[in-house]
Order: structure tokens, then C-alpha cells, then sequence
């Protein structure tokens, strides 16, 4: 099952992704650079997850 979906994508060394949970619609952003990486939820000014409508993805 594709669960998640790449909708951005940066850099080749030092990467920044977004990535969309289909079921739930919350953003994630996963960081990579070298043997380090995190991927965490996205989370607006108020500190609430970002949250897409399926057709944004």
C-alpha cells in the first residue's frame, strides 16, 4: 500500500522533503543530511499539524 506520498522535494546532499499521509492528509517533513534524517510532522504557527484535502495531493 502507497500510505505516503512525496509532494516536495530539495536538495541532493542536505535534503528537505514533504510528505502526505493519504489516509489522514497530515503533512510530514523528512530531513536528511549525510547518515542523519528525521521525519516529523509539519505543524502551522499554532503548532496543529497541516492537514491537505485529497486533492491537493
Amino acid at each position: 500500500m502507497n500510505r505516503f506520498k512525496k509532494v516536495y522535494n530539495q536538495g541532493t546532499l542536505d535534503v528537505m522533503e514533504i510528505w502526505v499521509d493519504t489516509e489522514t492528509g497530515v503533512n510530514y517533513v523528512f530531513h536528511r543530511n549525510g547518515n542523519a534524517s528525521g521525519f516529523t510532522p509539519l505543524l502551522d504557527r499554532e503548532g496543529k499539524p497541516v492537514v491537505s484535502k485529497k486533492e491537493e495531493y
